[in-house]
C-alpha cells in the first residue's frame, strides 16, 4: 500500500478517534474544574485552576463508602455466579446429549428477547410480597445467570475437539473432572468474556436499583450519585461522578482485554 493510500485510510480513523475520545476528554477535564455550571462558553468544560475540589465533595459525602461496597456486592455476587453457571450449562448444552435439548436451549435463548422493563411490574410484586424491596436480593437473584453467557461458552465449547474429552474418559475421569479440570481452563476466555460484561452491566445498571431500594444506605454507586448530583447540579461534580462510575469497568475491561477478544473470536460472535 503506497504512502498516500494509506494516509487515505489512517486520516479519517484519526479523526474518528478523536471525536469519540472527546466526550472521556471533557468528562475528565471537567471534572478538574470548580464550577457552576456556564454552558454558553464553549471552553466552560477546559479547567483554568484544576483543584480535586470536585472528588473530595464526593468523597466526604457522608455515604460514599457506603455506594461503593453496595456497588460491590451487587456486582461481583452476580460475576461469580454467572462464569459458573455460564461453564456448567454452557458444557451441558455443547457436548451433551439429551431429550429436549435444543428446544430447552432456545427456549432459554427466546428470552433474551423480552425486555427488562416489561418485566420489572412483575417483579417488583413479587418481591414485595416477598419482602426483598429495598435489600440486595432484588437486585442480585435476578442477575444469578445470564443465557447470553451460557450462549457464549456453549458457543466456544463447541470449537474443542470431542478427542479431548474422550481420552480424558478412557484415563478414568468423571464429567465433573473434565469439565473443571480440562473444559473450564479451555474455555477461559469465554467465561473471561462473560464475567466482563456482567461487571459492566450490574456495575453500570441505574434502572433495577432505583426501582428496587428505596433507602440511602442501600443505594448504589450508580444512585447514590445520580441523587448527590441532582441535588448539587453542578457541572463539576456531575464530571466528576461520571469518572468514578467509569474507572473500574474501565480497569476491568483493561485488564480482561486480551481474553474479551479472543472469546469473542472463538465464539463467532463477530
Amino acid at each position: 500500500m503506497t504512502a498516500g493510500r494509506k494516509a487515505l485510510v489512517y486520516i479519517p480513523l484519526v479523526l474518528a478517534g478523536i471525536a469519540f475520545m472527546f466526550p472521556f476528554i471533557v468528562m475528565v477535564l471537567g471534572s478538574f474544574k470548580k464550577l457552576d455550571v456556564a454552558l454558553a462558553d464553549p471552553s466552560f468544560w477546559i479547567p483554568d485552576r484544576p483543584t480535586w475540589y470536585n472528588y473530595g465533595y464526593i468523597f466526604n459525602s457522608g455515604s460514599m463508602m457506603r455506594w461503593l461496597f453496595n456497588s460491590l456486592v451487587i456486582t461481583l455476587v452476580p460475576v461469580a455466579t454467572q462464569m459458573f453457571f455460564a461453564g456448567v450449562l454452557g458444557y451441558i448444552f455443547a457436548k451433551k446429549q439429551f431429550r429436549f435439548k435444543e428446544t430447552i436451549f432456545w427456549c432459554f435463548m427466546a428470552m433474551v428477547m423480552i425486555p427488562n422493563q416489561m418485566l420489572i411490574i412483575p417483579k417488583y410484586i413479587m418481591f414485595s410480597k416477598m419482602h426483598w424491596i429495598n435489600t440486595y436480593s432484588a437486585i442480585i437473584v435476578p442477575e444469578l445467570w445470564a443465557i447470553m453467557g451460557v450462549f457464549l461458552v456453549r458457543q466456544f465449547m463447541q470449537t474443542i475437539p470431542k478427542d479431548l474429552e474422550e481420552a480424558a474418559y478412557l484415563d478414568g475421569a468423571g464429567d465433573f473432572k473434565i469439565l473443571f479440570r480440562l473444559m473450564v481452563p479451555l474455555a477461559k476466555p469465554a467465561l473471561a468474556t462473560v464475567g466482563t460484561f456482567a461487571f459492566i452491566s450490574c456495575w453500570n445498571d441505574l434502572f433495577t436499583p432505583l426501582i428496587f431500594t428505596t433507602s440511602e444506605k442501600m443505594f448504589p454507586l450508580t444512585v447514590g450519585l445520580a441523587s448527590l448530583l441532582t441535588k448539587e447540579g453542578n457541572f463539576g461534580f456531575e464530571m466528576a461522578g461520571a469518572v468514578i462510575s467509569f474507572v473500574p469497568t474501565f480497569l476491568i475491561f483493561l485488564f480482561f482485554q486480551r481474553y474479551f477478544t479472543e472469546g469473542i473470536t472463538m465464539s463467532g460472535l463477530k
